[in-house]
């Protein structure tokens, strides 16, 4: 900040919070502002890509320091070997989920574990073809689904069936989810909805929309892109078919970083699902035998395929061990207040000006995303402003939803102060 400009009630109330409730920022590299009068960036873009913690490039250092001493044989003697190195991750990533370490794995990208997880839980049979999604579903989730069901030779455009909200409105209600399961349920061969809706932050009932679709004979998947790390999740408890989730969102992976799946473990052994399988499929104690046949275990570890990157698994280990460390219930405690603040200040900002927040004003109903829909001009061009003018990132839908995360690990209300000043100063009143 400049030395010679005051600071504002606003904003010294802004930095009193964040002095008595300081957060963990110290842990991240915080991206230096390319604009505006404050050294760092005011980063609201963690639903998209988060920071890198500091503590990833020592961790990373140090499993490429092994391949260099060791070469092959860091297989079995490097400090964190690497032929059972993904099971370092297991355990973390169950706590996250509310899952059992035996219903959980990390391995691949979103997409492609959604992929192998529908080849065996979307199994079309006379009228039971249709998958349910929301029609604002991710566009990947929404490619995935229609080419399954040409897959399995049926026209996608009526097997998949797109919810949408009620006329006038922004957000799915789970009435109208259940309502449709309870009349339509028995054509349904599957549910995939997003946990947290990647463009209005909607949390979507998950418990109450399984119980649902399991009642009707449906089998219930979750994408959990936009959930894991950001809202609690009890995956086992809540008695979900299947899930899959990213980790270079709130997670803090880096860019492409591996995904996470879990498979409820009554699903675990079944000979009746199919499995794409490969060299990780068979069980760990019978892989170096190489015989010809695959002898999978009952748990999830048997719809693995390949081996795993272990340089791209290390950034995964290091921010599930900070997710442990600081736990899901204080980040969600902290991610209400942090989020409620900035949806205070948007309030004041957003009433004469053409901006209306179409994330559900329910806490309960969101994780810490709120999302922005702009009158005038393009989400494009406002973050750029955003950007290059106040030092502000926050993340573009075109053409006309702006998104801001307060991610609880790094952001700060300060950061959200500066949001609500920025857009005020960015976009023009209505006359």
């Amino acid at each position: 900040m400049n030395q010679n400009e005051t600071t504002s009630p606003g904003e010294a109330e802004a930095l009193r919070l964040d002095a008595a409730e300081p957060g963990h920022r110290h842990l991240f590299h915080v991206p230096p502002a390319d604009g505006g009068r404050y050294p760092e960036t005011a980063y609201l873009a963690g639903n998209s890509l988060g920071l890198q913690p500091k503590a990833t490039r020592t961790e990373l250092l140090a499993d490429l320091e092994a391949w260099s001493r060791l070469g092959v044989e860091g297989h079995l003697e490097a400090e964190r070997p690497w032929l059972p190195y993904h099971e370092l991750l297991t355990a973390p990533a169950a706590r996250l989920v509310g899952a059992r370490p035996s219903e959980t794995v990390v391995m691949n990208s979103l997409t492609v574990n959604l992929h192998l997880l529908m080849v065996s839980f979307y199994r079309p049979a006379g009228e039971r073809t249709r998958i349910v999604i929301e029609d604002t579903a991710f566009p990947s989730d929404s490619y995935a689904v229609r080419s399954q069901a040409r897959f399995h030779g049926l026209d996608p455009d009526t097997t998949v069936v797109r919810l949408k909200p009620r006329p006038g409105e922004e957000n799915l209600r789970t009435e109208d989810v259940t309502a449709f399961l309870a009349a339509e349920g028995h054509t349904v061969a599957l549910v995939l909805l997003g946990g947290v809706n990647y463009l209005t932050g909607e949390l979507m009932d998950i418990p109450t929309i399984t119980t649902a679709a399991r009642a009707a004979g449906a089998v219930v998947g979750w994408d959990l892109a936009h959930a894991a790390g950001n809202v609690p999740l009890s995956l086992h408890d809540w008695d979900v078919d299947f899930a899959a989730w990213c980790s270079y969102k709130y997670l803090n992976s880096g860019p492409g970083a591996l995904g996470g799946v879990f498979v409820h473990e009554r699903h675990h052994g079944d000979p009746a699902l199919h499995r794409f399988e490969g060299w990780w499929s068979t069980a760990a104690a019978t892989r170096f035998e190489m015989t010809p046949v695959s002898r999978p275990p009952a748990t999830v570890e048997a719809w693995q395929i390949s081996n795993p990157p272990i340089f791209a698994m290390g950034p995964v280990r290091t921010s599930l061990e900070l997710f442990d460390s600081v736990g899901m219930p204080a980040l969600r405690e902290r991610s209400l207040r942090l989020t409620g603040y900035l949806a205070r200040l948007l309030d004041e900002v957003v009433v004469d000006r053409p901006l209306t927040v179409v994330t559900p004003r329910d806490p309960s109903r969101r994780g810490c995303q709120l999302s922005v829909r702009i009158g005038v001009g393009t989400a494009n061009e406002l973050t750029k402003r955003l950007r290059h003018e106040h030092g502000v990132i926050a993340d573009a839908r075109q053409p006309d939803v702006v998104r801001f995360a307060p991610v609880p690990l790094y952001s700060t209300y300060h950061d959200c102060w500066r949001v609500a000043e920025a857009l005020a100063a960015t976009v023009e009143r209505q006359a």
